[in-house]
């Protein structure tokens, strides 16, 4: 731990909550299945030169990290559906940067990632928060001070709580850096009492004392698409989590392969199975109009399951949300970089998604995300016109 006490990624829980939850799924089902990822630059930003070389000294340092016995503690008092085979795992655990290939050629920056699904999972999160900081310290972006910063902070926190709607912070994977990260949970902390329910950062809710949040991502369901086929990944996702958690960390994302393929899986058992939905692409209150429908249709109480809204927010789009739902159903918002990287630069544009599973005795299947948003398609061309055939995909 001292050697990276200097490094941008200082902690092995400096990641959000999610991969945890998820790698502890994955060890428990999947232990010998494999996962490629890749680093994906929808904004187009340019790299300087040696970039490449700053990331490699950063990924190298996360050797070093290991859970710290206090960690260990946080998770077992606040965490108690994650079972304390996978805690003594997880104090063994050590990143392997063999597992991450990193090159450059002029401005574009290549990283990909593959090895065991259940040791690969946990390098998203912390290499695009890298990226992040490592771009603007090596372009040298001036941003607002920190006494700025936490003002912002403090003034959209006091909006949504004078609005009464629940606010939690998922701005991990494009911060401006963990400084401002630090700053924004400390602020949120601070002024959001009554409306701030924790962060999807598991060191920062160890910190100052606050919740830990999350449930999974879309590479579960992507890889049950590699394995059980397009047709039956969302209800075999859905069933394994629920095994997995009996109940805890009932939020199921909708989205993975467009949301009406999702309904069309999520029948009355998980409709109340689950204590709700988080949607993450498409428009929100269009989303929330389809899932006051759908639990209408089992005859589901919507004021008795909760939406977390996480795609883009912002004081605006909250508003704008919060007045459909109010009264009609339960809700919650998940909001990342307008909190943690809105300190007067660009926030960069940036995601590593899952491009390839291997299931134990299977080869290497090609893996897709069809979000409600056409142009949030990620992976291959051909799989991607697969899928769409395959569900009955039209747009």
């Amino acid at each position: 731990m001292d050697a990276a006490s200097n490094s941008i990624i200082c902690s092995i829980l400096d990641n959000d909550f999610y991969k945890f939850t998820m790698q502890h799924a994955v060890i428990q089902l999947f232990p010998n299945a494999h996962a490629k990822y890749h680093f994906i630059n929808r904004g187009g930003h340019p790299f300087p030169a040696g970039f490449d070389k700053a990331l490699r000294s950063v990924i190298d340092l996360m050797a070093t990290l290991k859970l710290s016995k206090a960690e260990k503690e946080f998770l077992q008092k606040n965490c108690p559906y994650l079972a304390p085979t996978y805690l003594d795992f997880l104090s063994g655990f050590r990143f392997d940067p063999a597992e991450v290939k990193i090159s450059q050629k002029g401005a574009a920056l290549d990283v990909q990632i593959e090895g065991y699904w259940y040791r690969t999972i946990l390098w998203e999160v912390p290499i695009m928060a890298a990226i992040c900081e490592l771009y603007y310290k090596i372009s040298g972006s001036r941003r607002w001070d920190d006494e700025r910063v936490s003002e912002v902070v403090k003034d959209k926190i006091l909006h949504y709580k004078n609005m009464g709607v629940k606010i939690a912070e998922f701005g991990t994977r494009r911060r401006h850096s963990f400084h401002v990260h630090e700053l924004v949970v400390e602020a949120l902390k601070r002024y959001g009492d009554g409306s701030f329910t924790g962060t999807s950062n598991v060191k920062l809710a160890m910190q100052f004392g606050v919740k830990p949040i999350g449930t999974h991502a879309h590479e579960w369901f992507m890889f049950h698409a590699a394995r059980y086929g397009f047709k039956m990944s969302n209800s075999l996702a859905l069933e394994n989590w629920v095994n997995v958690y009996r109940g805890d960390l009932g939020i199921a994302l909708s989205d993975t392969y467009t949301t009406k393929v999702f309904f069309e899986s999520f029948d009355k058992k998980f409709s109340k199975l689950f204590d709700g939905v988080r949607h993450d692409s498409g428009d929100p209150v269009t989303f929330a109009k389809e899932t006051i429908k759908h639990y209408h249709t089992f005859n589901i109480d919507p004021l008795s399951k909760t939406i977390i809204f996480s795609d883009g927010l912002n004081p605006d789009k909250v508003d704008k949300i919060a007045t459909f739902c109010r009264n009609k159903i339960g809700m919650s918002f998940g909001i990342g970089t307008d909190f943690t990287n809105d300190v007067g630069l660009e926030p960069m544009n940036i995601v590593i998604k899952m491009s390839e599973a291997k299931p134990e005795g299977a080869q290497w299947e090609r893996v897709v995300k069809l979000s409600d948003e056409p142009g949030k398609y990620t992976g291959d061309p051909d799989m991607i016109a697969l899928a769409k055939t395959v569900l009955g995909i039209k747009s």
